[in-house]
């Protein structure tokens, strides 16, 4: 038995968003009180989202550790999907390795459990002909004398909607650009040139879409989009579209708690977004406290209607684009032996011995006055008192956190951070 490399590609899709005080304090239960009652309606679905949301923290964190002046934007749960159909074929350890370092507790959960999660949360947020539009999807492209077990093939159709498609790897050329046109088709164009060269002893390539685009329930005017400046630090300044709204009600929120402005923006259908402003140089001490309860936390103090008020909300109108080769972050998430020798896919080919030699990730964040579409300073928050009602400012022309979530699966699809929106 000889050791094959097995290249895993991930794709985040295209995201397209187009256009008395209540006590801010929460019991640190927050995450279990909210996913207990998610829970009473599909308890797997419970495990995947509680997991899933474990997980997508666990990796910003260490995205941003390693990336702290830079933009951040990738799909959580796009990985966590291409590592849950990885998983399938794996045994042994490395099963193991894979399904706790997702987050998932395997003397709670059991594995069929865990798929028929996966498969009904890309069921839910997927459905035809609903807003926002959603589309998820893989495919394993095997070489064309790679002997797999029919089993496995069979297990990722029914619980991943996966496609199998066959390429001649010798033939370099025709196998990347049969890979990119696959991935081009499915994000409508947003994502390009994943992957431009492959090793000569590649034997499998798993590819992971997602693609979002969601449209505001209440757009900006694009009339109302103006230049202005975004303090990236405090040396650079960069010019950049402005989009304003000055007569819509927001939610948002000044948190008590946490140095932060949050807004929490709507889209049709099923899906919102979250904009967290620190204020000025308190980015890293918001990213500390960056956590699944906090998330909760800030998503039900925003369904009060307190917190839904008159705002003139600046919103930069931009686009960015982030790249990550994933085998050099997910060992530090425990995922070690996947990239070595030591790797058991023996439930995807008993012939050979596989192990992954790259794993991908690409994203694409638009943001403009209709929606959001991805595949995968001195701004303040200032209150002015007159004769007139007061008004209140929002102004997003510093670095500031996003998080894209689905209402109806209670999942993250996108995260990042927005350092600076010209790069």
């Amino acid at each position: 038995m000889h050791y094959t490399r097995c290249l895993l590609l991930l794709l985040a899709g295209l995201l397209e968003l187009s256009h008395s005080q209540p006590d801010q304090e929460e019991p640190d239960n927050t995450t279990n009180q909210t996913y207990r009652q998610f829970s009473q309606q599909n308890i797997s679905s419970y495990q995947i989202a509680s997991g899933n949301a474990n997980f997508a923290f666990r990796l910003y964190h260490l995205i941003a550790s390693q990336n702290s002046e830079k933009n951040i934007f990738f799909s959580p749960l796009s990985i966590s999907v291409s590592l849950a159909i990885l998983s399938t074929g794996a045994g042994g350890d490395t099963q193991a390795q894979i399904l706790e370092g997702l987050g998932f507790n395997l003397t709670k959960l059991s594995l069929p459990e865990i798929h028929e999660g996966f498969r009904s949360l890309q069921h839910t947020i997927a459905r035809p002909f609903t807003e926002p539009q959603i589309s998820v999807g893989s495919a394993l492209i095997l070489s064309q004398n790679l002997q797999i077990l029919s089993e496995f093939v069979s297990a990722i159709e029914t619980s991943y909607n996966s496609k199998v498609l066959h390429a001649n790897f010798r033939d370099k050329e025709a196998a990347v650009q049969l890979i990119n046109n696959y991935v081009k088709q499915n994000t409508q164009g947003k994502i390009k040139n994943l992957v431009s060269d492959l090793s000569p002893d590649v034997k499998m390539v798993l590819v992971n879409y997602i693609f979002f685009q969601g449209l505001w329930k209440k757009p900006f005017p694009s009339s109302r989009v103006s230049t202005s400046d975004f303090y990236v630090d405090e040396n650079t300044v960069v010019k950049i579209p402005m989009m304003l709204q000055d007569k819509e009600d927001h939610w948002y929120l000044e948190d008590r708690r946490v140095p932060c402005t949050v807004l929490r923006m709507d889209y049709r259908g099923d899906a919102v977004a979250f904009f967290i402003l620190p204020d000025q140089g308190k980015m890293n001490e918001v990213e500390q406290v960056l956590s699944p309860g906090m998330l909760l936390r800030w998503k039900r103090l925003l369904q009060n209607r307190f917190f839904y008020r008159k705002l003139i909300l600046q919103l930069p109108k931009f686009s960015i684009s982030n790249s990550y080769e994933l085998d050099e972050i997910l060992p530090d998430l425990g995922f070690q032996d996947l990239f070595t020798p030591n790797a058991n896919f023996s439930n995807i080919s008993k012939k050979e011995k596989l192990y992954l030699s790259k794993v991908f990730h690409k994203t694409v964040l638009d943001v403009n006055e209709v929606g959001t579409k991805a595949a995968a300073a001195t701004g303040s928050f200032a209150t002015f008192f007159s004769a007139q009602p007061k008004k209140r400012y929002l102004i997003f022309n510093r670095p500031f956190l996003v998080i894209l979530y689905s209402t109806s699966s209670q999942d993250i699809l996108f995260m990042g951070k927005v350092v600076n929106p010209t790069a």
